[in-house]
């Protein structure tokens, strides 16, 4: 069973908790290929009743039917929902227009007695979702730390995005307990989890387990690979690794340079839009 929950993510809950207090509301970074596996009950303890914004990040590695039956899920629970790619420049700005619809009776009452009301915002969400991305793309200016692997912003950030809103940036929390396996899985997959503390040929056999129960031309279309007949998912990786020229010495099939090709090709979309969930 996967399992990873460093110490600075507790302390990180922690803080988070001690400072909701400040925000009048919350964006929620999602994965839009495990949207659900994103979702963690810890920060039921830091939302509260507050509204939530939720964002569905890497929109552009999911169909669009996909991306719409989730923003349905959370919209039928009385939240905001919006889609993007936050890599491509001034997306992120819908996420500042989700906020103001929130607020708009609040901030309309404000501007006609005059005040200044600032919306404050906490960012929510596990490793490598793409908040510090999404915050850097609203504010245009790189200030919030980035890397594409997962835990790599640490320290609590105020950034000012709009004249009106400021976001506080936050870094990555996973679940102290994985109560469904396929949930954490999910997660490994997309990189939520350092693959350095993974045994990364499980993660990659359970994700062409995976994608053979999503569609079975998936790894055929890719890698050209004969899909049937096997009896178990590390043999297909084996015919990947064939078919990649992943051998060692001995002519035998080197799993772990396998294993890396596989989830790299499929965290960069290039074994087409997938939904996990």
């Amino acid at each position: 069973m996967i399992n990873w929950f460093p110490g600075h993510m507790n302390k990180t809950l922690k803080q988070m908790q001690a400072d909701s207090r400040l925000c009048d509301c919350f964006v929620y970074i999602l994965d839009a290929r495990c949207p659900k596996s994103c979702i963690n009950p810890e920060f039921v303890k830091i939302i509260k009743d507050k509204p939530i914004i939720y964002v569905l990040n890497k929109a552009d590695l999911v169909a669009n039917a996909d991306i719409e039956r989730f923003k349905q899920h959370f919209i039928s629970q009385g939240s905001e929902c919006v889609s993007l790619n936050a890599t491509v420049s001034g997306n992120a700005k819908i996420i500042i227009n989700a906020i103001k619809k929130v607020f708009k009776t609040k901030l309309e009452q404000n501007k006609a007695r005059g005040v200044n009301f600032i919306t404050r915002a906490m960012v929510l969400g596990v490793p490598n979702s793409g908040k510090s991305t999404i915050v850097n793309n609203l504010c245009g200016q790189g200030r919030a730390v980035t890397g594409n692997k997962a835990g790599v912003t640490r320290s609590k950030q105020w950034i000012k995005v709009d004249a009106n809103i400021e976001f506080m940036d936050t870094p990555g929390v996973l679940l102290p307990n994985f109560d469904d396996e396929n949930y954490a899985y999910n997660l490994a997959f997309v990189g939520s989890v350092r693959d350095d503390v993974l045994n990364i040929v499980d993660v990659a056999s359970k994700l062409i387990g995976r994608l053979m129960q999503i569609d079975t031309n998936i790894l055929q279309t890719k890698y050209g690979v004969d899909v049937s007949n096997y009896t178990h998912d590390v043999e297909l990786m084996e015919r990947v690794g064939k078919k990649r020229g992943c051998m060692i010495k001995g002519g035998e099939i080197d799993l772990e340079r396998t294993a890396k090709i596989l989830l790299t090709d499929f965290r960069a979309g290039k074994l087409g839009k997938i939904c996990l969930e």
